[in-house]
This record gives C-alpha cells, sequence and structure tokens, in this order.
C-alpha cells in the first residue's frame, strides 16, 4: 500500500489525501475540476502552514508531505499505479458506481478500493468491478486531518485479505480503526450520532427548547465536544440530508426521510458554516456571530 489515490478533492477527500501524505505514502488526489484541486491545494497549505505556526508540526515534515502529494484531472493515469483508492466523490449512487466501473478497468489487478462513504455500502458498488473481494468501505471523520476513527466495513463479498489490509492502513495513518463485521446502514458512530440528531430535531420542532439550549444540555451534561445543531453545522446539513434519502432509499421506512426543518434549510441552501449560516449564522472565517434558531 505505498501508493494512494483519493479521489474527489472537497473537504474530506484533501485532508484525507493529506492524512496519507504526511504518514509517508506517495498520494494522488483527483477531481474533474482544476478549480477544485486549486481550492484543495490552497486550504490544505493555510490548515498545515496554522498548525506549523501554532507548533503542531514541523515545518520540515509539511514540506515533505506536499513534495509526495499530486493533484490531477487525470483521473486513468493516476489509478494506473495506485495500490489502494479511497473514493470520496459526490454521495450519489451512481457516481460512485460508474467511478468504481472505471477504476477496475485501469488499476493494477492487487489494488484495493474503498469508498469513504458512510451512506453507501460497499456491496452496493462491488457488482460494477471485477474485484468484489477488494472492494470495502474506509469510512473517514471531518476533519479527517485531527479525528483518529475509521469504520472499516466489510461487504458480503469482501475478502479477509482485504480488511487485514485496509486495517493496516488506518493504523500506519496513525488512526483507530474500527472494524464492523457486516454491513448496515449508517456504520457504527454515524448510528448513534443519528439517533441524537433525531431526538434534537424532534426537541426542535415540538417547541420544548432551542437550538442553542440543545446543544448546551449535550456538552454539559453529556460531554460532547459540541452540540448536534453545531455539528450539522459543521459538517455540512446538506451531508445529513442526502444521507437520510440514502438511508429511505434502502429502507423505504418514512422515519428515515430527512426532517421537515432538515429539508427547509436545505431548499433555502442553508448548509452550515460553508455557506455562512444553517442553525446559527456564521463571519466569512467561519466564527458563530448569532444565536441559534428558537
Amino acid at each position: 500500500m505505498d501508493t494512494i489515490l483519493v479521489v474527489g478533492a472537497g473537504a474530506m477527500g484533501s485532508q484525507i489525501a493529506m492524512v496519507c501524505a504526511l504518514a509517508g505514502h506517495d498520494t494522488t488526489v483527483t477531481d474533474i475540476a482544476d478549480d477544485a484541486l486549486d481550492r484543495a491545494r490552497d486550504q490544505l497549505h493555510a490548515r498545515l502552514d496554522r498548525d506549523v505556526a501554532k507548533g503542531r508540526r514541523t515545518r520540515e515534515d509539511v514540506d515533505a508531505a506536499f513534495a509526495r502529494l499530486t493533484f490531477t484531472t487525470d483521473l486513468d493515469a493516476a489509478a494506473a499505479g495506485a495500490d489502494l483508492v479511497i473514493e470520496a466523490a459526490l454521495e450519489d449512487l451512481e457516481v460512485k458506481r460508474e467511478v468504481f466501473a472505471r477504476l477496475d478497468k485501469v488499476l493494477p489487478p492487487h489494488a484495493i478500493l474503498t469508498t469513504n462513504s458512510s451512506a453507501i455500502m460497499s456491496s452496493q458498488l462491488a457488482d460494477a468491478t471485477g474485484r468484489p473481494d477488494r472492494v470495502a468501505n474506509m469510512h473517514f471523520f471531518n476533519p479527517a486531518l485531527v479525528m483518529r476513527c475509521v469504520e472499516v466495513v466489510r461487504g458480503p463479498a469482501t475478502s479477509d485479505a482485504t480488511v487485514e489490509a485496509v486495517v493496516a492502513l488506518a493504523e500506519r495513518l496513525g488512526k483507530e480503526p474500527v472494524v464492523l463485521r457486516k454491513e448496515i446502514h449508517g456504520f457504527v458512530a454515524n448510528r448513534i450520532l443519528g439517533a441524537v440528531r433525531d431526538e434534537a430535531i424532534f426537541l426542535l420542532e415540538n417547541g420544548i427548547a432551542s437550538v442553542e439550549d440543545i446543544d448546551t444540555a449535550c456538552r454539559t451534561a453529556l460531554g460532547y465536544p459540541m452540540g448536534p445543531f453545531e455539528l450539522m453545522d459543521l459538517t455540512g446539513i446538506d451531508i445529513g440530508y442526502r444521507a437520510k434519502l440514502a438511508r429511505h432509499a434502502v429502507t423505504d421506512d418514512p422515519r428515515d426521510l430527512p426532517s421537515r426543518t432538515v429539508s427547509e434549510l436545505v431548499e433555502r441552501g442553508e448548509l452550515g458554516r460553508k455557506t455562512g449560516k444553517g442553525f446559527y449564522t456564521y463571519d466569512e472565517d467561519g466564527k458563530r456571530v448569532t444565536e441559534g434558531r428558537s
């Protein structure tokens, strides 16, 4: 697993790629647009420069990581020499299946295909390839440069050797892998988190408490580093919205549909910190400037 390919240069994909490069792996991050790659490069430089300024990393380690990191729109060329792929593209099943089918044709025979998705299971992607035994979920958490957990999920066809290789890579990246013996939608952490979010939305929509008070209770009574509404704003309200839709597509259970509140925010384009407004309002630096919705 010397050479890693990360597909998708969004916030998760770019940070996953940097995690790999910092751990000593030659890493390529691809996207369909040059401006997405430029934005990812600039954001990584800004974030790592702050880490150096605060003494969290050395300038030598950061420079060496960037020397191992390549940005390109040429997916086929990048895949030709990759040992393992971490797909972090749009949370859309058909898009991911197209990416996996294309990669399968150009990757070396030994290469492993993983998806960072927690909403789409690897069994939904494996049959788009000729290597279903070498397909798994490798789910990082946001922000990937900080969060230590990685969920490794085997599909029905995933081999023991693939699980072992993905776990070993996660450990080399300095993460703590959690292995799921079989698939379940949402995996471990997000199923628990989803239950908390659903209850928080219930309390809000039924007029029990405000956004800010619910978040405060979770922080001060339960010891959460941030409340559920703060976390939804941080990760992107649209991410949870699409995850709900994906779960509903599998279960057909109306309880798995996005809530009225979340749906309305997505319809208005109020997606959290990245748009400047969600459950809270933020300034251009991402600092919260208003109290939460009542």
